[in-house]
C-alpha cells in the first residue's frame, strides 16, 4: 500500500506545475464551506430555516436523523449531576494536565487582552454577554477545544457560556468533554450538534437561549451554518477542517515532517502540504509518508486525505515557497528550516499561527502553550485572525463635546451635511449655539 501517494508530489520542473497548485488550493479552500448554490448549502439553509420555524422540536428531529439519537427536549441539557459525574471519573494525570493546559492558556490570554490595558477616553470595551461554544462530536474526546475556547472567553469577562456538542458517545457527550466543561465552571452544555445546534444558538429556541456569538471549529455542515447566521450572530472565523503547511528546507528532518503532516491528516478531512526547494527532501518525506501512514490506527481516511488535499511541493527556490505560503494562507504554519526558521518566519504575512522551528509541532499549539488553537481555515488567514480574548469584547466609541468645543467644530460639521444634502444633521447643530 501506498503507491497512491505519489501523486502528492508536485514539483516546479513538471509541465502542469500551475495547473497543480491551483488545484491543491482551491481543494483546500473549497474543503472549509459548502458553496451557497450547491445542494449542501441549500440544505443547510433549509435546516437553519426549519429550526427558526419549529424550534426544539425541529432540533430533535434532525438530531435523529443525523446522530441517530431520539432525544425529548428536557433531555437536551446535560443535569449538572452528570457534569460533576464526568469529572469525577476523570484520570488523575489527565485532570492535572487538564489543569496545566487551560492555566497556560489563561495566562496568554490575559497578557494579550487589550481591554483592561486601555486609558483613551474616547472607547469603552465590553465582554460579550452570552457566547455559544461548538465541541466537534468525535469518538474520542476533545477537552481540547473547551479549553481552547471558553478559557478566553472566561478570560475576557463572559458570564454566560452554551456549550454544544453532538451526542456521538454513547448517545451523550463524551465523559473528558464534560468534565472539562465542569472544571472550567461552564453548567450550561446541550447534547446537540450540527447545523441545528448552530442554529438553536443563533436564533434561541423555548429550551435554548440565543447567544450573542457562536465559536468553535467543525465540519462543512458546522461552518457553512456559521457563516449562515452571521449578521444575526457573531462568529469568530470558518475554522475547519484542520490545515498544515510546513517551510522546509534541506536541514528539515524528513520523518518528523511526515509525523506532522500525518497528524493534521487524521483529522479526516484534513489537509498537510510542504513546500520546499529540495527534491531530495521532498522525495524523503514522500517515502515517510508512505511508511508512517500504515502504521495508524485511522490509516485508510488518513490516507485519502493525504491523496485528495494534501501535497509535497517543490519550488525552485526558497523564496517562491515562502511567497506561495502567504498565498495559501494555511491554518497551522511550521517552519522547519533549521538556523533559517526564525529569518523566514519573519516574512510571514498570513497564517492562524506559526510555529518556529524543528520543536514546535502544531501539536504544542493544539494543547499546550497558549493561543487558542480555533484559527481561520480555507484561505480565511489572508483577513482573518486566531481567536482571542480580544474577540469575546466589543468596544463602543465614547464622544463628549461642550458648547465650546462644538462651537469650534460646527461650521466644518455643518458644512459637512450640507454637501451630503442632510439638512437635519446641519440644523442638529444650529440649534445648540443659537443665542
Amino acid at each position: 500500500m501506498g503507491c497512491d501517494l505519489d501523486k502528492v508530489l508536485i514539483s516546479s520542473s513538471q509541465s502542469n506545475f500551475n495547473k497543480r497548485l491551483g488545484e491543491l488550493r482551491i481543494e483546500v479552500c473549497e474543503a472549509a464551506t459548502f458553496g451557497p448554490g450547491s445542494d449542501k448549502g441549500m440544505k443547510v439553509a433549509r435546516i437553519i430555516e426549519d429550526i427558526r420555524t419549529h424550534g426544539d422540536e425541529g432540533v430533535a428531529r434532525y438530531t435523529q436523523e443525523f446522530d441517530n439519537v431520539r432525544l425529548t427536549v428536557e433531555e437536551f441539557l446535560v443535569s449538572s449531576a452528570e457534569l460533576q459525574r464526568a469529572h469525577a471519573t476523570i484520570d488523575k494525570e489527565l485532570l492535572k494536565s487538564i489543569r496545566r493546559a487551560i492555566k497556560n492558556v489563561r495566562k496568554y490570554q490575559e497578557e494579550i487582552f487589550v481591554a483592561d490595558k486601555n486609558t483613551h477616553p474616547g472607547i469603552r470595551y465590553n465582554p460579550i454577554r452570552r457566547i455559544g461554544i461548538c465541541v466537534p462530536g468525535a469518538s474520542a474526546p476533545l477537552p481540547s477545544t473547551v479549553i481552547m475556547t471558553a478559557a478566553p472567553a472566561q478570560v475576557a469577562g463572559v458570564k454566560e457560556i452554551a456549550v454544544v456538542s453532538p451526542p456521538r458517545h454513547k448517545g451523550s457527550i463524551h465523559p473528558v468533554t464534560l468534565g472539562t466543561c465542569h472544571e472550567l465552571g461552564i453548567n450550561e452544555v446541550y447534547r446537540i450538534g450540527g447545523v441545528q445546534a448552530v442554529a438553536a444558538l443563533a436564533y434561541g429556541t423555548d429550551k435554548i437561549k440565543r447567544v450573542d456569538k457562536i465559536a468553535g471549529p467543525g465540519n462543512q455542515w458546522v461552518q457553512t451554518a456559521k457563516r449562515l447566521v452571521y449578521g444575526s450572530v457573531g462568529i469568530d472565523s470558518v475554522a475547519g477542517p484542520s490545515e498544515v503547511l510546513i517551510i522546509a528546507n534541506e536541514q528539515a528532518n524528513p520523518a518528523w515532517i511526515a509525523a506532522d503532516m500525518l497528524s493534521q491528516a487524521e483529522h479526516a478531512p484534513g489537509s498537510a502540504v510542504v513546500v520546499t526547494d529540495s527534491q531530495e527532501l521532498a522525495e524523503k518525506i514522500l517515502s515517510q509518508l508512505k511508511k508512517q501512514v500504515e502504521e495508524l490506527d485511522r490509516a485508510e481516511p488518513t490516507r485519502e486525505c493525504l491523496s485528495k488535499s494534501s501535497g509535497i511541493v517543490v519550488f525552485a527556490n526558497i523564496v517562491e515557497a515562502v511567497e506561495w505560503a502567504n498565498e495559501f494562507a494555511t491554518e497551522h504554519l511550521q517552519i522547519f528550516c533549521g538556523d533559517k526558521s526564525r529569518e523566514i518566519s519573519e516574512q510571514i504575512e498570513n497564517a492562524g499561527a506559526v510555529f518556529i522551528g524543528a520543536y514546535s509541532p502544531a501539536a504544542v499549539g493544539d494543547y499546550w502553550a497558549g493561543p487558542s488553537h480555533t484559527l481561520p481555515t480555507g484561505g480565511a488567514a489572508r483577513f482573518c485572525s486566531g481567536l482571542t480574548s480580544n474577540d469575546f469584547v466589543k468596544s463602543t466609541s465614547i464622544i463628549e463635546y461642550d458648547r465650546e468645543k462644538l462651537a469650534e467644530s460646527a461650521a466644518d460639521i455643518i458644512r459637512l451635511a450640507e454637501t451630503e444634502g442632510l439638512d437635519a444633521h446641519a440644523r442638529s447643530i444650529r440649534i445648540r449655539l443659537q443665542d
